[in-house]
């Protein structure tokens, strides 16, 4: 049977319907009433033709495909994120309800269920100079594929941000401010602006620490890290990645044009009443910037030293040792472990009107009113050596340096600590006993540890029980023991309980706690490291002092009913 569009233009008939009518799949009165309904509503014919169910889509597309001698595409068998992107419109593939399939030299091949319909051949055409070959799909599964990708970035965003927002820079950054303002007039952008704002707010509502930005080949992941855990939030459309990543870098103030090195910024929104900071960080990837977006809550360096979990005789030990006029403390643990909130909040305890307290740090996390802070600058020279030398011309009663990296800033730091100042920072070590050996390590001379280190806690953050969910676990007397309680801790006295979730927490779990090993350095222990002792040796007289190592101490939460047995193995298994 041979069809032409030539000839359809002679009867009352064009197109599909008379392909239909002729194949005796369709009676020409019933093809007449659907034309004229396809007229009146402005619709296709083939869309006329699915809504009166007159014919399955498989039976069209076959039959299409035998009189018109064009191939059939099986939707099903094909990966959606794999066919080519942004080759024609959105808009244009969805008014015509074709889909690109894929592309040879100047030939680009085109499905859809009408392959008659020469208005979006020519469209396609002039768009892209190509010349289209048409492959028959089903309608049912076309339109199934087209409600998801029909739709442009922007509507997509819109039905996910929901609702509208205001874009609002802090008063004191009045330069970003302009600049988040000339976004949010940007009306073709205004989506990107509203999803960005939507993902702060949830964030900020979910409790999370960090927003993570992440493009891949065929999609865009956003995921936050609650309570110390990564979580998918959302997928955007991959198409936004370069507006979002422009718009995040113009806020922090970074070179937006610069996409090939890593870039750290800061921003500041205001929420209502209050302002809260960010911290950002992008990276190029294979398929664009991954950025990473840290919350900067000024409120969790002033929750007090109870909220951060110390036991009594852990919190003594160290507010004994901060209020000496000199000396060093350490806070040691890997990152993330807290060690930052913990100095912020013996800072805060210390900042009084009659004390000088000067920190600096890569970068300043939170800002402290009272407290001078520096940033780190390594391209200027400003290092944190440089800074302490600095410092010291300063009169200062109080120095806290961000990190101890090298033996240049170990010594600086030790010599102020010997000379009348308190001194305190961190390092990256497992445990305290360790961190003495590291400083040994690093080349620091054994007397000047031993006269200057007045303290050293560990800490690891866990994750908390939810007061309203957390159930009683039944653990064997052999896993307790194993997990390091000893035979007369399990006298029955007490029941660990475990996670189980409900509609206000996070799998069972709501906020973190910390675990620590407060040591002070006393003079048994300075004796063993004036002989250069190890670690082992250190860890076994701090034991013999009543000093809990990091698992007792997180097993004592454990018996209080604070966290799960699991979260205290995962986060001492060292």
């Amino acid at each position: 049977m041979d069809i032409t569009l030539a000839e359809s233009t002679h009867s009352s008939l064009s197109g599909v319907a008379r392909v239909l009518v002729h194949a005796g799949k369709l009676p020409a009165k019933t093809a007449e009433d659907l034309v004229r309904q396809a007229r009146e509503k402005k619709i296709s014919f083939v869309n006329a033709l699915m809504a009166a169910s007159a014919l399955s889509a498989v039976d069209l597309a076959h039959t299409l495909s035998h009189a018109l001698a064009l191939p059939v595409m099986d939707l099903n068998a094909v990966d959606a994120q794999r066919l080519p992107q942004n080759i024609i419109e959105a808009k244009l593939a969805h008014q015509y309800q074709v889909v690109v399939l894929g592309r040879r030299g100047n030939r680009l091949f085109i499905g859809g269920a009408d392959p008659t319909d020469q208005e979006v051949v020519e469209r396609i055409k002039f768009a892209t100079q190509l010349s289209p070959e048409w492959v028959i799909i089903e309608h049912d599964k076309l339109s199934k594929m087209l409600q998801g990708s029909g739709s442009s970035a922007s509507e997509q965003l819109e039905s996910i941000a929901g609702g509208d927002f205001e874009f609002d820079v802090a008063e004191e950054d009045p330069a970003a401010q302009q600049e988040a303002a000339d976004i949010a007039t940007d009306v073709e952008d205004a989506p990107v602006v509203r999803f960005l704002q939507k993902m702060l707010i949830d964030a900020i509502n979910l409790r999370a620490s960090d927003l993570h930005f992440e493009p891949y080949e065929y999609h865009y992941r956003v995921r936050f890290r609650v309570d110390g855990e990564l979580r998918e939030i959302t997928q955007p459309p991959i198409a936004i990645k370069d507006k979002l990543s422009s718009r995040i870098k113009v806020i922090s103030r970074l070179d937006i044009a610069e996409r090939r090195v890593p870039q750290d910024g800061r921003m500041k929104l205001k929420f209502g009443a209050k302002a809260i900071d960010f911290r950002v960080s992008t990276l190029p990837t294979l398929f664009g910037e991954k950025i990473v977006i840290r919350i900067l809550d000024p409120s969790s360096a002033k929750l007090g030293i109870e909220a951060l979990g110390y036991e009594k005789i852990e919190k003594d030990r160290l507010l004994a040792c901060i209020f000496r006029p000199y000396g060093m403390v350490l806070v040691t643990g890997p990152t993330g472990s807290g060690k930052t909130v913990s100095l912020y909040t013996c800072l805060n305890i210390l900042n009084q009107p009659g004390v000088n307290i000067s920190t600096v740090e890569d970068p300043a996390e939170i800002n402290l009113p009272g407290i001078n802070q520096v940033n780190v600058n390594d391209k200027a020279g400003l290092t944190f050596s440089a800074a302490l030398k600095s410092f010291l011309r300063q009169d200062p009663d109080i120095i806290m340096v961000g990190e101890i990296r090298d033996l240049e800033t170990a010594d600086i730091a030790i010599k102020a600590a010997q000379t009348g100042h308190m001194v305190m920072s961190t390092l990256h070590t497992n445990d305290a006993p360790t961190t003495l050996t590291r400083l040994m390590n690093m080349g620091v001379a054994p007397f000047n540890i031993a006269s200057s280190v007045l303290l050293i806690t560990a800490q690891r953050l866990t994750r908390r029980l939810c007061e309203n969910c957390k159930t009683p676990a039944d653990y064997p007397r052999d896993a307790l023991i194993r997990a390091g309680y000893a035979e007369e801790d399990l006298d029955g006295s007490w029941r660990p309980y475990r996670a189980v979730g409900c509609g206000s927490c996070n799998n069972g779990y709501r906020g973190r706690v910390g675990i620590y090993q407060v040591m002070p350095v006393t003079e048994p222990i300075q004796r063993i490291i004036l002989t250069q002792g190890t670690a082992i040796d250190i860890a076994v007289q701090a034991e013999s002092e009543g000093v809990r190592d990091l698992r007792k101490s997180g097993l004592v939460k454990v018996r209080a009913g604070v966290t799960t047995l699991e979260e205290v193995l995962a986060a001492t298994n060292e």
